[in-house]
């Protein structure tokens, strides 16, 4: 068990890394299922503590660009209504995958239900796939 300081883990003031850490508002952001269904994709996207009016799914140039934006406050007052602690957190985040230009926006049906977002894409066939060869190498 992890030492508490008004309710809150110990470790929460050190997740606050641009690059994740210990934070639970960002380490569940986005996870991603694809599913081979046959003739079609279905993605399953995690998106805890979002609301749908905050979710953006976009199509350009055969990429479908999913992105998301949260926030909370934490505002604690002792009895005279003077702060002890005030926190907010807000936050955006987005993934990108290839679909192909063949794909159509039409054709990509959403659904948004207990903080998963489930997509369903068609398989086509693309012969236009982007262009490689731009590779940084990694030391």
């Amino acid at each position: 068990m992890l030492p508490s300081i008004f309710g809150r883990n110990l470790f929460d003031d050190f997740g606050d890394f641009p690059f994740g850490g210990f934070s639970h508002h960002t380490t569940n952001m986005m996870k991603t299922d694809v599913k081979d269904k046959g003739d079609k994709y279905e993605l399953t996207i995690d998106m805890p503590g979002v609301e749908k009016e905050n979710i953006k799914a976009e199509l350009n140039d055969g990429y479908l660009t999913i992105s998301a934006t949260s926030g909370y406050s934490n505002d604690d007052k002792n009895d005279d209504g003077k702060y002890i602690r005030r926190e907010r957190h807000y936050g955006s985040c987005s993934r990108s995958f290839y679909v192909g230009d063949a794909v159509t926006q039409n054709e990509i049906s959403a659904n948004f239900k207990n903080g998963i977002l489930t997509l369903t894409v068609p398989k086509k066939d693309d012969k236009h796939l982007p262009e490689g060869g731009n590779f940084i190498q990694i030391d």
